[in-house]
């Protein structure tokens, strides 16, 4: 017992796994492609008849045959097909459950269009009004029907009644959206060349050129009924559409039509077996590789593009060509986003306001431009146009942002140079002046070169308030600092003159600067007085000059230029007056005491 029932789970696993890896051996009969939902409203794909499609390689174009329940459909394209009832696709007297959802034909037709080897798929899609469904799924079949094919064979029997043109307001739409914007251009999305066909018993009378003229006239209305101005609206886009559709009438193909599946060509009518002849020839005519963006579609770029369609008409309860417009945009306007964030991507940050917005405008511009050479709709596409410019406002913000965030770092990196700059002005051991304003000057100049952004402006105000005072408190303190340093300089220089250079001018000269110092200041109370004298005006000017200027700052070299004179001394009180002689200096400290040359009395 273990053992057959171990087998039997085996069994079921390998049924399983073989069923999972199915692949079609035989693709000369018909496969559902898109079928309903269980609610029978809205429609999924069956990726048994989307393998049939997506094994072609070479461009593909579809015929689709429409019309209301139980016209004639599968019984005409078996008929194109030149394939019997048997072999074909079901016809409804014959299979219980018709044809449901959208079905084709596994082997395409082989056709040079256009120098074009083009792969031909016939496309059978369930009957409009029949019993057990709704409107909207009608309106699903329909619509996809429109978009996914190449020439739409509208089936019609006997006549044009109002509700067979009010069905064509999606096809109305499609073309108003896609086809009339584009004619005459590269085609980003050509809906299908409509061909009305009336299958009627006899050809006297009106042709059917003249009946589809006459549907399609304005009717009267006096009440201001809304249906027919509705109607009436489908038919002036229709009478527009003139160049994209045509007409052609097929008689019955013989009186006894439960058994037309049993009959022969010799067996019906010659006038339908003649017409039918006129109308492949005429199909052949007409049909084109179906074109997207302007590329032709193999199988598996088809197969994805039906997706997208399914995607579009499954949303919301009711089918819209807005709906439609979205889901073919969506690429483009992701597309376009890109675009606008690459440009913007490659500035550098921060950057002034008036130059990011000139960029910013130039890169939308751009943006939408090829949003709108690209994109599919007319009046729909506003929709996504206006949500691609939502998107770039709010890339722009991001950008915005990140600039003041550049900005804000840039500019409080100069600031804080520019404060570490004025702090150390403020301690130069020998004050200048002249150098405090140089550096002023190059910190003021380098901020206002290279602070850029958004944030320039407030920390203009912040810079200019602390350099404000900077400047306030050098002046304040450089008077006294200044003072300072010449009463030490004075008093230095009465040493050197007096015990090393032995220079009596220059020890003159240091007490006469250290007595006006500090008798000026006895004299007038504070050293403030001092500050407005004339004398101590040009000593303010010498020192300047001394201190610092073009070539010599002596604030910096002040250590190094000391070093190197107090070297040049020393030598030269140790080896220069013995290897020189006295000619070099004015000995005007010599002694005679203790002489040898003095004379002697006795």
């Amino acid at each position: 017992m273990k053992i057959s029932f171990w087998a039997f789970v085996v069994s079921i696993l390998l049924l399983f796994l073989a069923s999972g890896s199915f692949s079609i051996d035989n693709f000369h009969q018909p496969f559902p492609i898109v079928e309903p939902d269980p609610g029978h409203t809205k429609l999924r794909l069956s990726r048994e008849g989307l393998e049939a499609i997506s094994r072609i390689t070479t461009p593909i174009a579809a015929v689709a045959a429409i019309g209301p329940y139980r016209s004639g459909k599968s019984f005409l394209l078996n008929q194109l097909l030149s394939l019997s009832c048997y072999e074909g696709f079901g016809v409804g007297h014959m299979r219980d459950t018709k044809t449901k959802g959208i079905w084709v034909w596994g082997t395409p037709l082989e056709l040079d269009i256009d120098g074009v080897r083009t792969s031909v798929f016939y496309l059978d899609t369930e009957g409009f009004e029949s019993v057990g469904k709704s409107n909207v799924y009608d309106d699903r079949i329909f619509a996809l029907a429109t978009v996914m094919s190449s020439v739409l064979i509208y089936n019609l029997p006997e006549t044009i009644r109002e509700a067979d043109i009010s069905r064509l307001s999606f096809a109305v739409e499609l073309a108003e959206e896609f086809y009339g914007r584009v004619k005459g251009q590269d085609v980003a999305f050509e809906p299908a060349k409509l061909l009305w066909l009336i299958q009627r018993d006899f050809l006297q009378g009106k042709s059917v050129q003249e009946m589809v003229n006459e549907a399609l006239r304005h009717v009267p209305n006096t009440d201001g009924d809304k249906n027919i101005d509705q109607v009436n609206q489908i038919r002036d886009s229709l009478a527009v559409m003139g160049d994209n559709s045509t007409a052609f009438s097929l008689p019955q193909p013989h009186l006894m039509r439960t058994k037309l599946c049993d009959l022969k060509d010799g067996d019906l009518d010659p006038m339908y077996v003649k017409k039918r002849e006129e109308l492949k020839e005429l199909v052949a005519s007409v049909i084109r590789p179906k074109i997207v963006q302007g590329k032709p579609l193999n199988g598996k770029e088809f197969v994805s593009f039906l997706e997208q369609i399914l995607e579009a008409l499954n949303k919301g309860e009711i089918p819209s060509t807005g709906s439609l417009v979205e889901v073919f945009n969506k690429g483009i306007l992701e597309r376009c986003l890109k675009l606008y964030s690459e440009r913007m991507g490659r500035l550098v940050l921060p950057m002034p306001d008036q130059s990011l917005q000139q960029i910013h405008e130039r890169s939308r511009e751009e943006a939408m431009k090829a949003f709108d050479e690209q994109h599919f709709g007319r009046h729909h596409a506003k929709r996504s146009a206006k949500q691609l410019d939502e998107e770039i406002k709010e890339v722009y913000k991001n950008v915005i942002m990140a600039n003041e965030y550049h900005s804000s770092r840039l500019c409080e990196a100069l600031y804080t140079k520019c404060e570490d700059k004025m702090d150390q002005l403020q301690v130069l051991r020998l004050p200048s002046m002249a150098k405090f304003n140089a550096g002023f000057l190059q910190c003021n100049q380098s901020f206002e070169q290279e602070c850029i952004g958004p944030s320039k402006t407030s920390y203009e105000q912040r810079m200019m308030k602390m350099m404000g005072k900077s400047r306030s408190l050098f002046i304040k303190e450089y008077n006294q600092r200044l003072f300072n340093w010449l009463v030490a300089f004075s008093l230095v220089m009465v040493v050197v003159g007096r015990f090393i250079i032995k220079f009596i001018l220059i020890e003159m000269a240091a007490w006469i600067l250290f007595i006006f110092l500090e008798t000026y200041t006895r004299m007038f109370w504070s050293a403030e007085s001092l500050y407005y004298n004339p004398v101590w005006h040009f000593i303010v000017a010498t020192w300047e000059t001394l201190v610092y200027g073009p070539i010599l700052d002596l604030d910096r070299w002040a250590i190094p230029i000391g070093c190197i004179a107090a070297i040049w001394i020393l030598y030269w009180r140790c080896y220069g007056r013995r290897k020189h002689g006295s000619r070099w200096l004015l000995p005007l400290y010599t002694s005679h005491k203790g002489g040898s040359n003095r004379p002697r009395s006795d």
